[in-house]
């Protein structure tokens, strides 16, 4: 069982809950143990000061994802960590990329789920692996394949490893 906690930090317009509980439980069925995560919905402000903090790139991107790093001997919690997602700017990437919104929000809700259950796309074959994972997803929801009109790989286009 998926426990989901979604703070709403901005009042700009986003998807509702039970969409992003779809779509975080679509990309955490392959676990099977029970899972808690944060999905903290942000304005451009506190985006651009996260990824500064975090990654120290003076903009805000679209999902930061934070993996909790808690030994299981410590604490015996299914904590999978926290995603934060800027809302202005999935707007802005879904426009500039010809996106349908829904599609570029569950996209990126999914790829910052499958961030906190280890997968990463720094290396060609990890991200060949994470992407054939997404389209695979995406397209049970219908979805096109988000990365069909992508002309660099990847590792070269993620604003989280940029």
């Amino acid at each position: 069982m998926l426990e989901l906690d979604l703070q709403r930090a901005t009042d700009a317009a986003a998807p509702d809950d039970a969409a992003f509980r779809r779509w975080c439980e679509l990309a955490l069925r392959q676990r099977t143990a029970d899972s808690e995560m944060t999905i903290r919905l942000v304005d451009e402000t506190e985006g651009r000061e996260l990824n500064h903090t975090y990654r120290h790139k003076d903009y805000a991107t679209n999902v930061l994802s934070f993996p909790a790093d808690v030994p299981d001997e410590l604490l015996d919690i299914p904590l999978l960590g926290d995603l934060v997602i800027c809302v202005p700017v999935v707007e802005r990437e879904a426009a500039e990329q010809g996106k349908s919104l829904e599609a570029h929000w569950a996209h990126l809700v999914m790829h910052g789920c499958l961030h906190l259950l280890g997968y990463d796309h720094i290396e060609d074959d990890e991200a060949e692996e994470m992407e054939a994972l997404e389209r695979t997803l995406l397209a049970e929801l219908g979805h096109p394949d988000p990365y069909a009109d992508d002309e660099l790989p990847h590792t070269d286009n993620c604003k989280e490893h940029e």
